[in-house]
C-alpha cells in the first residue's frame, strides 16, 4: 500500500468510539437525491427509498450516509448510492460536485428542519443522475421512482422524517419544480 492509499478498515470507528464522537463533534454526511434524466438532461423521475426504522416505523428516505476519514466526497456519494441502489445503478457524479444545499441536523428538534436524535451532523446534499438498473439494497425495503410532481405530494413528504422531505422539496425546487 502506497503512502497515498488509505486502509478502508482504519476509517471505521467502533460503536463506542462513534457514540463518543457523536457526543462531541458534528459528523459529516452526504445526501443524494437519485434522479433519472431524459436525453436533454431534464429530470423525469426521482428515486425515494422505503426503510424500516429501529423503532419499527416505515419511512421514506433519500440516500444518505457518513463520509469516512480520508474519503473524497465523490467516493462517499458513490459508495452510498451503490449501497442503497445496487452496484448497477451507474451514478453520474458531476466533474465538479457542488451540493444544492447544506443541511445541519441537530439532536434537538426544531433548531433547523433537519433532526437526527443521535447527533449533530452536517450534510452536503447532491442531486445525482443514475443511468443503470437500480434495486433496493441493504436495509432498504423498496425504491420508488416518482415523477417530480408526484414526489412533491404532501402525504409522501410527511412520510419522510428527519428532514428528508425538506431536502427533497429543496432539490426539486433547485431543479425548477416548485409546489
Amino acid at each position: 500500500m502506497s503512502s497515498l492509499e488509505v486502509d478502508p478498515t482504519g476509517a471505521w470507528l467502533s460503536r463506542e468510539d462513534l457514540d463518543s464522537a457523536r457526543e462531541r463533534l458534528p459528523i459529516l454526511y452526504v445526501h443524494a437525491v437519485p434522479v433519472r434524466v431524459d436525453h436533454a438532461g431534464s429530470v423525469t423521475e426521482v428515486g425515494v427509498l422505503l426503510r424500516a426504522s429501529a423503532d419499527g416505523t416505515i419511512n421514506r428516505e433519500l440516500v444518505a450516509g457518513r463520509v469516512l476519514y480520508h474519503e473524497r466526497l465523490r467516493d462517499a456519494l458513490l459508495r452510498h448510492l451503490e449501497k442503497d441502489l445496487g452496484p448497477m445503478a451507474l451514478p453520474r457524479i458531476p466533474a465538479s460536485p457542488i451540493p444544492f444545499t447544506v443541511a445541519e441536523h441537530f439532536p434537538t428538534p426544531g433548531v433547523t428542519p433537519y433532526h437526527d436524535p443521535r447527533q449533530h451532523a452536517v450534510s452536503l446534499a447532491y442531486i445525482v443522475p443514475v443511468a443503470g438498473d437500480c434495486a433496493p439494497q441493504q436495509d432498504a425495503l423498496d425504491l420508488a421512482w416518482l415523477r417530480p410532481m408526484e414526489a412533491l405530494d404532501t402525504n409522501l413528504l410527511l412520510e419522510m422524517t428527519g428532514g428528508h422531505g425538506v431536502l427533497l422539496r429543496q432539490a426539486l425546487a433547485h431543479l425548477g419544480h416548485a409546489v
